[in-house]
């Protein structure tokens, strides 16, 4: 970290360094999100249409290997089977939603935390000014108070991206729902397979 870095975190107190902190995290969860939902193949679909047309092969993306479950439990009995597909794409979307919970958090928080470096700011801006007997030097008040705001605005520049992001993928998520309950329906009303 540069000798600024350090002075501009040290400007804004205590709060300043919880929201750099809660910006690194959310950084880290964007990218390990990102590299789950490449790894199970959440925007893969021309694997699930290739199955449901019956075509084989090893099923690849997250909406074939539900199709290739919801297949199999298709030769169970047409209740058990339903209950079977409804558990299999909770699991799915279980893993979909994994890690969103923490992102959430740092969306409501930050501003939170921003918010109260800046009361604790302003707190100090007012008693330096009750301290000289209400002789400050403006400029010495206004950069106390531009001190304090400096909390308030990182913490927006921290949960705004997340709350993006955030948005993002409960997006993806609501996506690949909308799927899994199309190709469940399409298997019911097509009769029993596999």
């Amino acid at each position: 970290m540069t000798p600024q870095m350090l002075a501009f975190l040290n400007t804004g107190g205590p709060a300043l360094w919880a929201i750099a902190v809660l910006s690194v995290l959310v950084l880290a969860i964007v990218l390990w999100k990102l590299w789950r939902l490449m790894l199970i193949g959440a925007w893969s679909r021309s694997g699930a249409e290739a199955l449901l047309a019956g075509q084989s092969g090893a099923p690849k993306g997250l909406r074939a290997r539900f199709v290739a479950e919801v297949f199999a439990a298709r030769r169970l009995p047409d209740a058990l089977a339903r209950e079977e597909v409804m558990r299999i794409a909770a699991r799915v979307l279980s893993q979909l939603r994994s890690g969103l919970r923490p992102l959430e958090l740092i969306v409501t928080i930050a501003p939170l935390i921003g918010l109260l470096g800046t009361v604790l700011g302003m707190i100090e801006a007012f008693q330096a000014l009750e301290t000289t007997g209400g002789q400050a030097d403006p400029s010495v008040l206004a950069g106390g108070i531009w001190e304090a705001l400096l909390t308030t605005a990182a913490g927006m520049g921290v949960a705004i991206p997340a709350a993006v992001a955030l948005s993002w993928f409960e997006a993806i998520a609501d996506t690949v729902q909308g799927d899994l309950e199309d190709i469940a329906t399409r298997i019911f009303t097509q009769g029993p397979q596999g």
